[in-house]
């Protein structure tokens, strides 16, 4: 028993000196925020979301769209807890910024950065990267090279501060270094019968890319300031919710 125990010490410990090796330093730090994920985050290295990352978020549409700003409010609203800032940069922003009370983000905590060129969008979020005292950078762009995304990402290994790309309608989604991709889109909300109104958000989040971790597709809900799993019920078109 004893040398199974050794055994397997040995090998945790080889697995987080390969991803030392491989520049993935950030899944090392446990003593980041939670950030809600539930069995999801099973997917990533060391079972922990990835911060001082970039996270790239690819959207054909404006319904997907909306659903991966949705998505990306949950997760920065983690990452802020009660104390941080968010800079949203872009060339044509549509989010209404009172709607992010709904993910428990007060609007005055995040500065909004409105240009005119996309490669505006780029220099901006490569220096708002560089800043440490951010806690996350969200960018709306369409297209970057692999060389640019390179840059975001040295900006990000040492500053410490999280980035979101969100391609909007990519003319084509060519590889970047990014330590993940992820595509969202709507589902159904589920209402109760006879009240009227609009139901939480809900999304089907599919995982294409993670860095040492393993892809996957998951069906999630934001209710009670959190992310809840969702399970298909054969008999129906209905959901059961399971807390995540």
């Amino acid at each position: 028993m004893e040398a199974a125990a050794n055994k397997s010490e040995i090998i945790e410990k080889l697995k987080k000196d390969i991803l030392l090796m491989q520049g993935f330093s950030a899944v090392l730090d446990h003593g980041r925020p939670d950030i809600g994920l539930g069995p999801m985050e099973k997917a990533f290295p060391n079972h922990i979301f990835p911060t001082a990352a970039v996270h790239e978020f690819v959207s054909a549409n404006a319904s997907s769209s909306a659903a991966t700003t949705g998505f990306m409010a949950g997760l920065i609203s983690h990452l802020m807890k009660t104390e941080g800032t968010c800079l949203w940069i872009g060339a044509r922003r549509q989010l209404f910024p009172p709607g992010l009370k709904a993910f428990g983000i007060s609007p005055d905590r995040v500065i909004f950065i409105d240009l005119q060129r996309e490669r505006d969008v780029l220099w901006a979020i490569e220096e708002s990267l560089k800043c440490g005292a951010l806690t996350a950078v969200v960018a709306e762009l369409k297209e970057i090279s692999l060389t640019e995304s390179r840059r975001l990402q040295l900006a990000v290994e040492k500053s410490r501060v999280t980035g979101f790309l969100h391609r909007c309608n990519p003319q084509k989604t060519n590889p970047i270094a990014s330590v993940s991709r992820w595509e969202i889109s709507p589902i159904a909300s589920n209402l109760e019968a006879g009240v009227p109104g609009v139901g939480y958000p809900r999304w089907n989040v599919e995982l294409q890319k993670i860095r040492n971790g393993k892809p996957g597709s998951w069906q999630l809900e934001w209710s009670a300031g959190r992310f809840s799993h969702l399970t298909t019920v054969a008999t129906s078109n209905t959901f059961i919710q399971q807390t995540g």
